[in-house]
């Protein structure tokens, strides 16, 4: 018998959900996962939920950590950790694997495991590899335990740029031009690679980025603007996934959209646009969290430009079979066109996110949209969907 068909004990009918907001991983993203936990923590509505905060170190050990959200932010350009905030450095945070048992259990060597009570649903704020890319749902899916946000299949195809790419063509949705140079190709013939780069940049034109196929948040990505700034850049972007895109540049707008679930199916956001950022390259890690760039909410668009993002942006959304939400981004290009650069199946929840920024200019406020995703979730069946 499945864990949703489970009959329930009347304290369960009576007590409040209980939410475990998992966040931190392995990933070089850990800490925006750690900022965006604290911004959830500090703004889930605790009337009506029961919160669990479990953080994930960058070694990958499940830790119990403080119920503290104002020592979760960025502070003087420090970045934080879940190391800072764990309650133990050797206690463990233990999920079950048994659909019929949604206990979690802590466990420190040389002491008994202590019960902490049963998960109703897990609010997974990580971003990159380990966590967002269906690693984690996959466990999720075995421990029978509703988790907010996609698939394990959408997951892995929104963290992996190339088959999103791949999966976008294949709905008729307008990429721009890109390479893909996998790992085999590394070990057995380097100086083809290469090759594959320098032809891709002749056909397209200098300047190209070069960036790791498989993580976020503008990590490991470089504009390259010559021949000689390549090798840099590839070796940057390995070292944050040994799979690496390249892709032309795109010269226009960078228009972003946000979809969330609602009871009768996915609706877009109105759009943000992401401004031009004198300071840097692009708009790379430091532009987006550490000198906080702001976009622009709403876009400054025509009403039919506005509709068009929209229905791509859902299109994305359903291409990719995503659930809860997704953040889309494209390029509006000089000749008046939509490019669907990526999608983010877990967007960034930080106080100045585009995400949350977005519907809150659509009506739907920060407290509302983390009950919104939290309540998509538990109406989810587990298993096969």
């Amino acid at each position: 018998m499945s864990s949703e068909n489970l009959p329930q004990s009347p304290e369960q009918q009576l007590r409040k959900p209980r939410v475990a907001v998992v966040f931190g991983g392995r990933s070089s993203e850990h800490a925006i996962s750690v900022v965006t936990a604290g911004a959830v923590l500090r703004s889930i509505d605790r009337t009506k939920y029961d919160v669990l905060p479990i953080g994930i170190t960058t070694e990958g050990r499940w830790a119990l950590t403080a119920d503290e959200p104002d020592r979760m932010g960025i502070a003087d350009r420090r970045l934080p950790s879940v190391e800072e905030l764990a309650e133990s450095t050797e206690g463990g945070v233990v999920l079950s694997v048994d659909p019929g048992n949604r206990e979690v259990v802590y466990s420190e060597q040389g002491s008994v495991p202590k019960a902490l009570g049963e998960v109703d649903v897990v609010f997974p704020v990580l971003h990159g590899p380990y966590g967002e890319d269906g690693t984690l749902q996959g466990l999720l899916e075995l421990s029978g335990v509703p988790y907010v946000g996609a698939g394990v299949l959408a997951s892995a195809v929104g963290q992996d740029k190339e088959y999103m790419k791949r999966v976008f063509l294949s709905y008729g949705l307008p990429v721009g031009p890109y390479e893909v140079i996998r790992p085999r190709e590394w070990q057995l013939d380097p100086s083809g690679a290469r090759k594959k780069i320098v032809d891709f940049a002749a056909e397209h034109g200098w300047p190209v980025f070069v960036k790791p196929a498989r993580a976020g948040s503008s990590m490991g990505i470089t504009k390259v603007d010559a021949l000689e700034g390549l090798e840099d850049a590839i070796e940057e972007a390995r070292r944050h996934d040994p799979k690496i895109l390249v892709e032309s540049l795109l010269r226009g707008r960078e228009i972003e959209c946000g979809v969330l679930e609602f009871e009768d199916g996915p609706r877009a956001s109105v759009p943000a646009e992401i401004p031009s950022v004198t300071a840097h390259e692009f708009y790379d890690f430091e532009a987006k969290y550490i000198d906080a760039a702001a976009g622009l909410v709403p876009a400054p668009l025509t009403e039919e430009q506005t509709a068009e993002v929209q229905r791509l942006a859902v299109e994305a959304y359903d291409a990719v079979s995503c659930e809860g939400l997704v953040r889309a981004d494209f390029f509006l290009t000089e000749d008046g066109g939509f490019v669907i650069n990526e999608i983010n199946t877990m967007p960034g929840f930080t106080p100045i996110s585009m995400y949350p920024r977005m519907w809150q200019e659509s009506g739907v406020g920060y407290a509302e949209l983390i009950d919104r995703l939290i309540q998509a979730a538990l109406r989810r069946p587990t298993g096969l969907r």
